[in-house]
């Protein structure tokens, strides 16, 4: 009995079809693109990620076989908003979570709610990334739109209501959105109503505890050549997902997920809304696994800044990789420097995620001599995307949240530089899981949890997640880091005047 995890990422997708035992029978993934008709916006043409997603789920399933899929599940990314009519369509492009468009709205909300009373109820701290205020926008400027919509939904929904015909929504994803009760585990009525929000036109919630809300089209699942429709399974937030595919599903065991964004989350029994995480903009939310709750830590740029450095500054080492068929950030990082560089990067190519939630900074390279090579200020972008990951993981055990371990998924865990630079940074040792699509495994666990493949979550991962490696911190490595780390503390607070000018 084969388990589909479907990971609709900010730039791409990937179908992956497991077996019980998380062996990998089929994958196929697809990359789309990110809109910014402003330079605060960030939208995506949801009718065309939904064409790519469903390629590479029918790519995926056509390379099964003798074992048709029992059930999908999916992994996605937070918050974006996709006004759709009543047939589910797109009725303009969805509002990405890194879009940074509504600063006036979140000041609404701050004076009419209190952040400190939406965090205490949602988990979520005032910040732009948020589904509400993405919402009140809609609201004020595109009033058309707003009038016209039949639903506003997320991209789990989004999906469930093309492939199934039910908009349903986990009680995960809802839980990032601002608009759900963290402790009473629904829709925040009395937020909704102030905000001039049906409940009606966002989507159903699925139950509590996961399990199946649908089954695929017929119409669907002849395309995939499949006899009998699999089941639909409540999914989940992606980072959520990667979480439960990494084995992070015991308060205390923490995940570092390098993606599109970079993402840390630990796992807790109970919401733990301390001042400290409010502070910092840590959200708390949902785990993807019943029961359990995740604090998360955000940087937008994560992979998404290497892949702005490779499209736009090392065309020569793309070329080089179309027709070797290695891997181009390998080939760009061939010969970066041992040791630390000597630059400082501040990694807010699109605003800075926790703990400074300034959506108007800016990136910096520093240090720049003539000497420097495509490969050290690709190894100096890593460097400073891993010395923001470290400011956080401070402030977590700052707030008294223990670390003692990081499990590392996504692209960026297939990189031994990139591991190597977390360890010696962050003085913590990491543990690579032998399947780093993590958010692709997790939503599998989730389908075949709720599919009756398996009796709970804890057999689920125990049968399917191994570890491949563990990455100790080197002692030399990490007290030169440790010397540069000290420099790159003050570096934002000195730069802000000068990259975030609006602020003086």
């Amino acid at each position: 009995m084969s388990l589909i995890g479907l990971d609709i990422g900010t730039t791409g997708c990937k179908a992956i079809v497991f077996n019980e035992d998380g062996q990998i029978l089929g994958q196929a993934a697809r990359e789309y693109g990110i809109s910014t008709p402003h330079p605060t916006w960030a939208e995506q043409d949801a009718e065309q990620v939904w064409r790519l997603a469903w390629d590479s789920l029918r790519a995926a399933v056509t390379q099964v076989q003798n074992d048709p899929p029992l059930a999908l599940a999916i992994s996605c990314h937070g918050e974006a908003v996709v006004p759709v009519d009543a047939a589910g369509r797109a009725l303009r492009p969805a509002i990405l979570g890194m879009d940074t468009r509504t600063i006036a709205e979140n000041e609404w909300l701050a004076q009419t709610f209190g952040a400190e009373n939406l965090f205490n109820r949602t988990g979520m701290p005032l910040h732009t990334i948020n589904t509400l205020p993405k919402l009140l926008w809609l609201q004020k400027n595109e009033a058309e739109v707003w009038r016209s919509a039949h639903q506003f939904l997320l991209v789990e929904d989004f999906f469930l209501r093309r492939l199934g015909g039910a908009a349903v929504i986990s009680h995960c994803l809802a839980s990032r959105t601002q608009l759900y009760d963290l402790r009473a585990g629904g829709w925040a009525e009395d937020i909704l109503s102030a905000c001039n929000i049906d409940a009606a036109r966002l989507a159903r919630l699925a139950p509590p505890q996961g399990g199946v809300v649908d089954r695929l089209r017929p119409e669907l699942a002849a395309e995939l050549g499949l006899s009998t429709p699999p089941a639909l399974v409540s999914g989940g937030h992606d980072q959520a997902c990667a979480a439960l595919g990494s084995g992070v599903i015991k308060p205390g065991l923490a995940m570092v997920s390098t993606g599109t964004a970079e993402v840390v989350e630990v796992a807790m029994d109970s919401p733990a809304l301390a001042p400290a995480l409010r502070d910092g903009g840590i959200s708390v939310y949902r785990h993807a696994a019943p029961g359990l709750f995740l604090a998360m830590t955000l940087n937008h740029s994560g992979g998404l800044l290497l892949r702005w450095f490779r499209d736009t500054l090392c065309k020569w080492e793309l070329e080089q990789a179309r027709q070797s068929a290695a891997d181009a950030y390998d080939l760009i990082l061939a010969g970066a420097p041992a040791g630390p560089t000597g630059l400082l990067v501040l990694p807010h190519f699109a605003g800075s995620g926790t703990p400074w939630l300034d959506t108007r900074s800016k990136g910096a390279i520093l240090g720049l001599t003539f000497a420097d090579t495509p490969a050290s200020i690709a190894k100096a972008l890593v460097e400073g995307l891993t010395f923001e990951l470290r400011v956080n993981l401070d402030l977590l055990r700052q707030a008294g949240v223990a670390i003692t371990e990081l499990h590392a998924v996504g692209g960026g865990a297939r990189s031994n530089l990139w591991l190597q630079l977390k360890a010696d940074i962050c003085q913590t040792p990491l543990r690579v899981p032998r399947v780093t699509e993590a958010a692709c495994l997790g939503a599998a666990l989730l389908a075949g949890v709720g599919a009756g493949v398996y009796p709970d979550f804890a057999t689920a991962v125990a049968r399917t997640v191994a570890f491949a490696r563990r990455v100790e911190p080197h002692p030399g490595q990490s007290a030169a880091y440790d010397r540069r780390f000290s420099v790159y503390r003050r570096l934002y607070p000195l730069l802000k005047p000068i990259v975030n000018p609006e602020e003086e």
